[in-house]
This record gives structure tokens, C-alpha cells and sequence, in this order.
């Protein structure tokens, strides 16, 4: 089979489902910009050396690719005629819950937070910060998306606190790594 289909040559393509839709459409935008986000968390991965760390990023790619299906289907179609779900994996608060109880653990080796941090702290820490702020627009496209189509709150609520689980990584790899987080302290501009 070959990759290229040729269908979206028009700016169109196909939803879970088989509905046509503009590729400029709040609901491929949202699953794009999460698909962006997994290639981000990727790059971040490849430099890391920490196991556990590589499995747990290697769950939210997989639970990624679970938000992605999910954001492909119309609300519509979401549910089979015989009442059972189209897609075989969902996101629930069991993988939220996890996003946390990973952020425990790491926030139990940090110093408290006085300020800002700017995004920095290492090659690593660097790379999940930028997916850090790929996840928040990630986010901001699915409530965008809530707006005129109904999306799970469990989307919503999982990309929020991958947002905040990539900011406690890029935290925790800067220090595992030996690098130095530059805070923002407005009291000390550097001119």
C-alpha cells in the first residue's frame, strides 16, 4: 500500500468515521498539533538516559496517539450502532492520575519554586520545554475545538497536566544532568 493517497490534494481529509473535512478545520487542528507534540516529545526522549524516564515518555506517546484517534472522530461517531465504542482506547483519569503521581516523584528531588523559569537548563531540559509549549497549544486547540464540537473533558484535563508533567521533567533532567536552571527574577535585570 502505498502512503500517498491522493485525496487531500484539495485540502481536504478523512476523519475516523469516513467524514470529509477541510485539513483548516478545528478538529484537524487539534489532532495535528497533538501529533506535533509527539514528534517534540520524541526528540526530547532520544536525548534522555534515564529508563525510567524513556518508558514513561514512551507511555504518553502511545497515550497521545490515543488523544490523536480520539480527536479524529467526530462526537457523532464515537459510538457504534450496537452502543459500543468506536475506538478500542480511551483517555481516563487512570492516565491522568499517573501524569501525577510521576510529578510527585520528581517534585519530591526539586527546590521549591521562587521564580519563573526561563526555558533552558541543558539540551534536554531545553526540548521538553519546547514540547511544553507545543503541549499548550495542543491544549488551547482542543478547547477551541470544545467550542463548536462536545470533546471528553478527560482531553482537556489529560493535555493540562501533560503540560505541567513536561515542566517538572524539564526541571528534573536539568538536575539529573547537572545543569543549571536560569531563573527569571525581575529584581535582577540583566541589561
Amino acid at each position: 500500500m502505498k502512503i500517498y493517497t491522493k485525496t487531500g490534494d484539495k485540502g481536504e481529509t478523512g476523519l475516523y468515521g469516513g467524514t470529509r473535512v477541510s485539513k483548516a478545520s478545528a478538529r484537524v487542528e487539534s489532532y495535528g498539533t497533538i501529533d506535533e507534540l509527539n514528534a517534540f516529545i520524541g526528540v526530547a526522549k532520544s536525548e534522555i538516559k534515564d529508563e525510567k524516564i524513556i518508558s514513561q515518555l514512551k507511555k504518553i506517546q502511545f497515550d497521545l496517539f490515543t488523544v490523536g484517534a480520539e480527536s479524529a472522530t467526530p462526537a457523532d461517531k464515537l459510538m457504534l450502532a450496537n452502543g459500543t465504542s468506536r475506538l478500542p482506547l480511551i483517555i481516563s483519569e487512570t492516565e491522568i492520575e499517573e501524569l501525577e503521581q510521576w510529578m510527585d516523584e520528581m517534585e519530591e528531588t526539586l527546590e521549591p519554586l521562587q521564580f519563573f523559569i526561563l526555558p533552558g537548563g541543558g539540551r534536554v531540559a531545553t526540548a521538553l520545554h519546547v514540547a511544553r509549549t507545543v503541549c499548550r497549544r495542543a491544549e488551547r486547540a482542543m478547547v477551541f475545538l470544545n467550542e463548536t464540537e462536545a470533546v471528553r473533558p478527560e482531553l482537556i484535563k489529560y493535555l493540562n497536566r501533560l503540560s505541567d508533567y513536561l515542566f517538572v521533567l524539564a526541571r528534573y533532567a536539568s538536575k539529573i544532568n547537572g545543569e543549571e536552571e536560569e531563573f527569571w527574577d525581575p529584581r535582577s535585570r540583566e541589561k
